[in-house]
């Protein structure tokens, strides 16, 4: 009498017309592909402003599964309120142009309201997630004709949308990133969006909203041209430029996501501009003899200041660098003047998998430069880590390294205190009042530090008198000095390390990321159209 077996759900059949299970299928990949793809975009997009660290990244995952959960529930409430046909064409539509203006939006916010930049950020993931999440419910109210078929609907839109969602994830994590700037991605994706809802309108109602949002997404790709944050080149990790010096012919500014990460003179490589790499210059200097050619590894590379100097102060000098960004690499033989021969072996590969891949005791000299002042590859910090520096360097090899932190330097003085569990001799030299030093006891400013370590002993008045030639007004503590520093200070091991936890940014706004402004020797005007940020190499 009930027949509720094969009774079909009210209005079941005029629901479905013009909505077979191959554009239904189509629909709900698409917009769950459409999702992960603005999450991983926004992380790339956010990574200059807030860093790359363990906090954005749960904070956008967190968003997005936020979206994706606001989206499912309210799709469903609104198809069993409104005919289901009429929601999808907005849904894609309006995310559509949300993605479209994104990348201007974002940008421009971070540059001139860094105030509300969260909130602008929570937003442009928010609002298109949730109105793309919607779209499987509403499908599925289309497609559901007979209780009948509730399970086969249901669970055959919802392993749809979990492929498309996979599909999403791994298309723009292997492909899009590394072919397409974090622009192109958003703006096509608008593009796309658009068009399907165009074509669904089309098909269904012949909605009059799509010239309107083609529009938003035309302006949006506008904006963005003119949006601060423009860059040469986009590579996988950073948007990259490369800046002329007036004041030295051959004077480049490598800058990565808006800070200057490296200066390189192509005519002169023992110039110097960052008081940290003289630092480091001055240290190795005091360590080895004279122009003896050194077996070096450097983990980061940058714009290869370093490895340069080498090479032109120790001819013979073998540099091989895991530098993980191949664009970096690409835009040193292009823009920077890396030519063969100079001695110089760029592998883009991580660093923690580099040195595994190198021979016990092959290295004379091992330089650690991937840390930034917001964002630290936590995994070159720990115990572990510094073991297998301690095992490819030879009994008298030297592990030197750049550190960046800010207020009450907890992550500097982990990872010295780390060191120091590895290595029998550590070393710090930075400005006097972060290590320490200071005649008076206060606040340290922050911003980088040198730390050095070896099984042997290291020079340390020829490193001062070094540091003091180079006019850096940096200290070197080491002893009872550094191990009052020091304190009771967390040690870093790969099972515990909450380096993000640790490292404090600079409070000012000019100090996003990478290096304190100290390690400039002096300033230019060609750079004050940058910040006045220094960035990590």
């Amino acid at each position: 009498m009930t027949g509720s077996s094969s009774s079909s759900v009210a209005e079941g059949p005029s629901r479905s017309q013009g909505l077979g299970p191959r554009a239904a299928a189509a629909l709900v990949f698409g917009s769950s592909a459409a999702v992960l793809v603005v999450e991983i975009v926004a992380l790339r997009l956010l990574a200059p402003y807030l860093g790359l660290t363990l906090e954005t990244s749960t904070m956008v995952i967190g968003i997005a599964l936020t979206a994706i959960a606001l989206g499912s529930w309210l799709g469903g409430v609104v198809a069993d309120q409104v005919d289901p046909r009429r929601l999808i064409g907005p849904s894609l539509g309006v995310s559509g142009a949300v993605v479209a203006l994104t990348p201007a939006v974002l940008r421009t916010s971070a540059e001139w309201a860094p105030a509300v930049l969260l909130l602008i950020a929570a937003l442009t993931i928010l609002v298109p997630g949730a109105l793309l999440s919607a779209v499987t419910p509403i499908v599925t109210k289309l497609r559901l004709t007979s209780l009948a078929e509730t399970g086969t609907v249901v669970g055959r839109l919802s392993g749809v949308g979990t492929v498309g969602a996979i599909f999403g994830t791994v298309l723009t994590g292997f492909v899009l990133v590394s072919r397409l700037s974090v622009s192109g991605i958003l703006i096509g994706l608008g593009t796309l969006l658009v068009a399907g809802a165009a074509l669904v309108e089309w098909r269904a109602r012949g909605w009059s909203g799509t010239p309107a949002l083609t529009l938003v997404v035309v302006a949006g790709g506008l904006a963005t041209t003119v949006a601060p944050g423009a860059c040469d080149t986009e590579t996988k990790y950073h948007c990259a430029r490369v800046v002329a010096d007036p004041d030295r012919d051959g004077g480049r500014t490598l800058v990565l996501d808006g800070l200057r990460h490296s200066y390189v003179d192509i005519d002169d490589p023992t110039f110097l501009e960052f008081a940290y790499v003289r630092a480091i210059a001055s240290v190795v200097d005091a360590a080895f003899p004279e122009g003896e050619p050194l077996v070096a590894h450097h983990l980061g590379g940058g714009g290869l200041t370093f490895p340069r100097y080498l090479a032109a102060t120790r001819p013979g000098t073998r540099s091989l660098v895991s530098e993980i960004d191949s664009g970096v690499v690409r835009i040193n033989r292009e823009r920077l003047g890396l030519g063969p021969g100079a001695g110089i072996d760029v592998r883009a590969e991580d660093g923690r998998l580099g040195l595994r891949r190198l021979d016990d005791g092959s290295r004379d000299l091992v330089v650690g430069d991937a840390f930034g002042g917001v964002s630290v590859p936590w995994h070159l910090t720990t115990a572990e880590a510094m073991t297998d520096v301690r095992r490819v360097l030879d009994e008298d090899g030297l592990y030197v390294a750049n550190l960046i932190d800010h207020g009450g330097m907890d992550f500097a003085r982990a990872e010295v205190a780390t060191l120091s569990e590895t290595f029998e001799h550590v070393a710090v030299v930075g400005e006097p009042a972060d290590i320490g030093l200071a005649p008076t006891p206060g606040t340290p400013e922050g911003g980088n530090l040198v730390v050095l370590a070896s099984d042997r002993p290291v020079d340390l008045r020829a490193a001062q008198e070094a540091l003091d030639s180079r006019r850096t007004g940096w200290k070197t503590s080491t002893g009872d000095d550094l191990a009052s520093w020091i304190g009771d200070a967390q040690l870093l091991t790969d099972d515990y390390a909450p380096v993000d936890q640790l490292l404090q940014p600079s409070s000012t706004r000019d100090t996003r990321s990478g290096h304190s402004s100290r390690s400039r020797s002096r300033s230019r005007s060609s750079l004050n159209s940058l910040t006045s940020r220094v960035g990590s190499r």
